[in-house]
């Protein structure tokens, strides 16, 4: 059986979704930051809500069934490589149910805006670049959201148990 060589793009997001994930995480700082970074959910439901039909608390097998077959799975995460510009990770807890989903797109189209995640703008920095993390009491948990300035943008969409 001969073996085709793996596009470049998908390895190399294998790679850098972790550290794009301790970026995004680092980012959010001490607690004092993270209240001024959203208030905004205290009475709210969150609008982002699920990933391709997988929500927090979703079973690993119906996660499963509804990402297809990750390209690497595991006992405590999965990571999918949609395309070359989207890639997610589903983290499980002990019970083997969705405890946090981590999306990432590089460039390429189809990419939600804070809009379409938090129902509101959010504001860019001086450099393009936005970032906004919202806790959800009401439904224990929280939703980030990042983007990178720039012509070909990272953009990472975060949803974790608190």
């Amino acid at each position: 059986m001969i073996s085709r060589p793996r596009p470049l793009a998908p390895l190399l997001l294998l790679l850098l979704l972790p550290l794009l994930l301790l970026l995004t995480l680092s980012a959010i700082g001490p607690a004092p930051a993270r209240a001024q970074m959203g208030d905004a959910g205290k009475n709210e439901d969150p609008v982002f809500k699920e990933f391709k039909g997988v929500s927090i608390g979703t079973p690993m097998d119906e996660a499963r069934k509804k990402l297809g077959s990750p390209t690497d799975k595991g006992d405590s995460q999965d990571f999918y490589v949609f395309s070359d510009d989207e890639t997610a990770q589903v983290f499980y807890d002990s019970g083997k149910k969705v405890s946090a989903v981590a999306v990432v797109y590089t460039g390429g189209k189809n990419v939600p805006t804070a809009q379409a995640v938090f129902g509101k703008e959010v504001a860019p920095k001086p450099d393009g670049s936005q970032f906004l993390r919202v806790l959800y009491p009401k439904v224990n948990y929280w939703v980030s959201y990042s983007r990178t300035a720039g012509d070909t943008p990272v953009t990472s969409i975060m949803m974790q148990r608190k």
